[in-house]
């Protein structure tokens, strides 16, 4: 493994009650991604060549200041899985430090993320479930798309080697019922599940045209995956 290569860090939420639940933690945010969604609220970050604001140094001495206040890191994106040595490195460093390590993931590289489970180098998953697998490529700005390593990524979630949960972002005008109608068998067995209703944003990739759903239509998303999911609960909702 090449440890000269750095993890391209892009933004750094210091301070977290909600990306890692149950922990306060901080967030890291790496750039590059392999898809295009275009509700993306993280768009500044999609691009291959987006320079990175902050040097690993500069972050794990952040860390090591903060480790009586931190429980944990959330390392997000982009997708962090296409940075796969430095990612490694990287979360190797940050274990070091006595931290624990969420992973926000879009599930394509399901070697990574075994790879690091494995490694003893993440303790929890998040993983995207963009759509119903025939809805997929679309939901995902990818044409073509391979779904075979998201189906792989799932699977081995669902094996429960390592604490996970799946979500989705609901999105007016890319999601149907139809959608969390194919998402129930798929995820079958999983312990939790969230949708995440859409928020509107300048920085969406495309921010015209979608909008969040009702509490009422989300909620009936939510009956429609109940049945496969032990717990199934909205997010960017007030109740």
């Amino acid at each position: 493994m090449n440890t000269n290569l750095e993890l391209r860090i892009c933004g750094l939420q210091k301070t977290t009650l909600l990306d890692y639940p149950g922990h306060v933690a901080c967030t890291i945010f790496v750039g590059g991604c392999n898809f295009r969604c275009p509700f993306c609220h993280n768009s500044e970050l999609l691009g291959s060549d987006v320079p990175p604001e902050y040097s690993e140094a500069e972050i794990l001495s952040f860390l090591k200041k903060r480790r009586g206040i931190l429980e944990g890191v959330c390392v997000t994106g982009g997708e962090p899985t296409l940075q796969p040595e430095a990612l490694e490195a990287f979360l190797g460093q940050v274990r070091a430090l006595g931290l624990l390590i969420k992973l926000d993931t879009n599930g394509s590289r399901p070697d990574v993320i075994r790879r690091l489970a494995d490694n003893g180098l993440v303790d929890m998953i998040a993983m995207d479930i963009k759509a119903a697998p025939e809805h997929y490529a679309e939901v995902c700005g990818a044409p073509g798309l391979n779904l075979a390593p998201i189906r792989e990524s799932v699977e081995w979630l669902k094996a429960g080697r390592i604490p996970y949960e799946f979500r989705t972002t609901a999105v007016n005008g890319l999601h149907t019922a139809a959608d969390f109608e194919g998402i129930g068998p798929w995820i079958a067995g999983c312990p939790h599940y969230y949708i995440q209703n859409y928020v509107e944003s300048d920085l969406v990739l495309e921010p015209h045209g979608f909008s969040g759903f009702t509490k009422e239509e989300l909620l009936s998303f939510a009956a429609l995956v109940s049945p496969y999911a032990g717990e199934v609960s909205l997010r960017g909702i007030d109740y």
